[in-house]
């Protein structure tokens, strides 16, 4: 109930915010305001906004200035391009296209809290042998070690750029051994090992998962026989996949 009490409250107030300083502006400072408010959460560079408004570059920094102490506009950071000044209204928020998304800090890529979170990862997928992302991301926000909250599409970019590394690999569960907590055909992840062929690197996606691999009755299995492929219920559900 105190949640949405304080939405409210918080929207009132911040109406009066906005339209009380904007009902005296003057025509260019409400010329520039229109255009840079239209932009949302994209916001927009200061030369854009003066070829589209045609106004001289001193009317343009003077409506600025005037914009910024009414509280109507924030400067805001581009990582794509940090040495422009970008400016939107004050009650969006930056997009992800202009921040960088969770990964940046005041437009600095978080080194640290990506090699923290990558360390992570490693250490949950090794000790649960296979672990889907959702596992990862559960353990990871129990543990305490992060200040904020550690988000599932956060977990899956570092799982991603780890299988691209040749860390750990993707593979699909078939239901059986180290495989029995995740549902047979689900999505998840081993750490990669070392093969028998001196140091050649485990066999990554779905073929690491074929029950045949793991089958005591191998060595029995032929095309025609009485144990084949043909009527291996495993064989089918792999297949499946």
């Amino acid at each position: 109930m105190s949640r949405s009490q304080g939405s409210s409250s918080s929207l009132k107030r911040k109406r009066p915010g906005l339209s009380s300083p904007s009902q005296s502006l003057t025509d260019h400072e409400r010329k520039l305001y229109d255009v840079i408010r239209s932009r949302k959460d994209m916001g927009i560079w200061t030369r854009d906004m003066k070829k589209e408004t045609n106004l001289p570059d001193n009317v343009v920094n003077k409506s600025l200035k005037a914009l910024h102490a009414k509280n109507l506009i924030k400067e805001v950071v581009n990582i794509q391009n940090k040495g422009r000044k970008h400016y939107m209204a004050a009650e969006f928020q930056p997009s992800k296209e202009l921040t960088g998304g969770s990964w940046y800090v005041a437009g600095s890529l978080d080194t640290d809290f990506i090699r923290s979170l990558r360390m992570f990862c490693v250490k949950y997928i090794a000790e649960e042998k296979v672990a889907t992302v959702e596992k990862v991301t559960e353990l990871i926000r129990g543990n305490g070690a992060f200040a904020v909250e550690v988000t599932k599409q956060q977990v899956e970019e570092i799982v991603r750029a780890l299988v691209l590394d040749d860390e750990v690999m993707e593979v699909k569960s078939n239901g059986m051994g180290e495989f029995g907590s995740v549902p047979v055909g689900n999505v998840c992840y081993k750490c990669v090992g070392k093969g028998r062929g001196g140091g050649v690197k485990a066999i990554i996606g779905a073929m690491a998962s074929i029950p045949c691999g793991v089958c005591p009755r191998i060595s029995l299995c032929t095309p025609d026989g009485v144990i084949s492929p043909r009527t291996c219920v495993y064989y089918t559900k792999w297949l499946d996949f």
